[in-house]
């Protein structure tokens, strides 16, 4: 809870920061009015948008090669950051790091860069806990989870989405997996941070959505046509941002550095701005009128391609700021354009424009980061549209599989078993694939009497390369073995070769069934010390069917782990 409780806080006041500054410079400095059409037509000023992105540009491309050098155009946003510190950095964020990201992300939003600021606050959420896990010297296991907890109290309190939030912190790590051991966590802390972060901001919902109702099955094809559309959006989102930011600015940032980079970007960003100012920061604005279908068709067109370009080009050139939020509006947009589209075909359509904007955030996010439950919560959560529900689910789903594999956070792996974190689980559960009749060698084995001599053992050592020899009782039982360390001991005292016998070297049997997994058997080669065991016939377990080795249990591992 109290990773929670700074999360919430830190939200609050990123969000004070930043409005009080987007008032200053969007409000004053450019004369853009807020809630209102002028949204989407004029700025008072335009000229000063080029200005004063461009300044702000080449401020963070200095900042951040200067102080975080090693974070300049590294993975997509604060979020795909998060996630390579929790693959791959044991859960440590430098704080230097998180400090530096979030106050950049503020300037870029303030001056009118297209991002969002969930993922500079989900890395800040993440960068506390990460702090917090160190000064506790917790495990890297526990780090992670606090980790998550930091970043899903993040995503609760900026989105007031409690339960979206954590799930999305869990699921983003991978393309078909989710942080199962850190969701009651993630939770705890969401809802800390949402509760904190209403006693500043209130509790009404992001998005209000007039005349919600449940959806019939007659709007079902209209439903399945906006998931196509979703992953066309989606693949133009993602695949349009990797080509600006390696085909264009990371080449530019190799010949100019960082700061003309960000600084071109920024120039781009204000001249992109100035031809439609409704693209400018979060275009919030901008989205409530289209939730109100106040916006004609061809203007959501516009803002459509017009928000994957300024998009691309701000957060591609190097600017701080989160692609979550910019996806979500692209989303709506695509929702709102085919809403337009149902609309003009069957005038009689009585779902309002309003149901697609909130459908196609859900579903155009779930196609572009590859997890579609986090995002199809919070999309109720910040409307408090549950009636669509249904229509949320299944236009998810068919849009999530209609997709592909391409997804937008480059640090996401596809699963627990490709994660460094999860690096034991995934070697014992590569073992529990394989069964021991899988690599076993068939055989015979050089089999002891109890009463064998030392004398005779050391002349049966010397003719075999054997490293462990099964013991046998006069009744035919295998009572035990022997191994090449066992005889190492005693082999070269001359007066003990007639005195001891087998059975005084002999330890208790540890025998392999042909049935066991290769984790059983690891640890019987745990518990025996031993490099290698004898196989027993299923149902018969004093005949030996052959032996098994540790170099090729490894072996077998290795295969099949790669």
């Amino acid at each position: 809870m109290g990773v929670g409780a700074a999360a919430g806080l830190l939200a609050a006041g990123y969000s004070f920061v930043l409005d009080f500054l987007t008032r200053f410079a969007q409000g004053g400095l450019l004369g853009l009015e807020e809630h209102s059409r002028q949204a989407l037509a004029t700025l008072k000023r335009p000229w000063a948008l080029p200005v004063m992105t461009t300044f702000v540009g080449a401020l963070t491309g200095y900042l951040i090669s200067r102080f975080t050098p090693a974070a300049a155009m590294a993975g997509t946003d604060g979020t795909d950051a998060m996630i390579r510190a929790f693959h791959q950095e044991e859960g440590r964020i430098r704080p230097r790091a998180a400090v530096l990201r979030t106050a950049t992300s503020i300037l870029t939003l303030a001056s009118g860069g297209s991002a969002g600021k969930e993922g500079p606050v989900a890395f800040m959420g993440a960068g506390f806990g990460s702090w917090l896990a160190g000064k506790l010297k917790l495990s890297d296991r526990d780090r992670r989870i606090v980790l998550l907890a930091g970043a899903a109290g993040g995503l609760g309190a900026i989105f007031r989405s409690p339960l979206g939030g954590a799930m999305t912190a869990v699921e983003v790590l991978y393309s078909e997996d989710f942080e199962g051991e850190a969701l009651l966590p993630s939770i705890i802390s969401s809802v800390t941070a949402y509760m904190v972060c209403t006693l500043f901001y209130g509790a009404a919902p992001l998005l209000t959505i007039p005349d919600l109702r449940p959806a019939t099955i007659r709007e079902v094809p209209f439903y399945l046509l906006l998931a196509v559309a979703c992953a066309v959006a989606a693949w133009l989102y993602v695949n349009g941002f990797f080509f600006i930011k390696y085909g264009i600015f990371t080449r530019l940032s190799g010949k100019w550095g960082l700061p003309l980079t960000t600084g071109a970007g920024g120039l781009a960003m204000g001249i992109v701005g100035m031809c439609y100012p409704g693209l400018i920061g979060s275009s919030h604005s901008s989205l409530e009128l289209v939730v109100l279908g106040q916006v004609p068709a061809l203007a959501i067109l516009i803002l459509l391609l017009g928000k994957i370009l300024a998009t691309s080009v701000t957060i591609g050139s190097g600017f701080s700021g989160g692609m979550f939020a910019p996806g979500l509006f692209v989303g709506a947009m695509t929702g709102g354009m085919v809403g337009k589209l149902c609309h003009m075909w069957r005038p009689e359509f009585s779902a309002s424009n309003g149901f697609f904007v909130l459908v196609g955030m859900s579903a155009f996010f779930a196609c572009a980061a590859k997890a579609p439950i986090g995002p199809l919560i919070m999309v109720c959560e910040i409307s408090q549209g549950y009636v669509l529900l249904a229509p949320l689910m299944l236009c998810t789903a068919v849009a999530l599989t209609l997709s592909g594999r391409f997804c937008l956070y480059e640090n996401q792996l596809r699963g627990k078993v490709n994660s460094p974190a999860h690096r034991g689980e995934a070697a014992v559960a590569a073992l529990r694939q394989l069964k021991v009749s899988d690599v076993f060698t068939r055989g015979r084995m050089a089999v002891l009497e109890e009463g064998t001599t030392l004398g005779a053992l050391s002349d049966i050592i010397a003719g075999t390369d054997a490293q462990t020899f099964p013991v046998r009782s006069r009744e035919g039982r295998l009572t035990g073995i022997v191994t090449i360390g066992d005889v190492r001991r005693v082999i070269f005292e001359n007066a003990l070769h007639p005195l001891v016998v087998v059975r005084d070297l002999a330890r208790p049997a540890r025998l392999l069934s042909p049935e066991q997994d290769l984790h059983q058997a690891l640890m019987a080669f745990v518990e025996a010390q031993a490099d290698q065991l004898p196989v027993v016939e299923t149902g018969d377990p004093d005949r030996i069917a052959g032996s098994l080795t540790m170099h090729a249990l490894l072996a077998a591992h290795r295969d099949e782990h790669s």
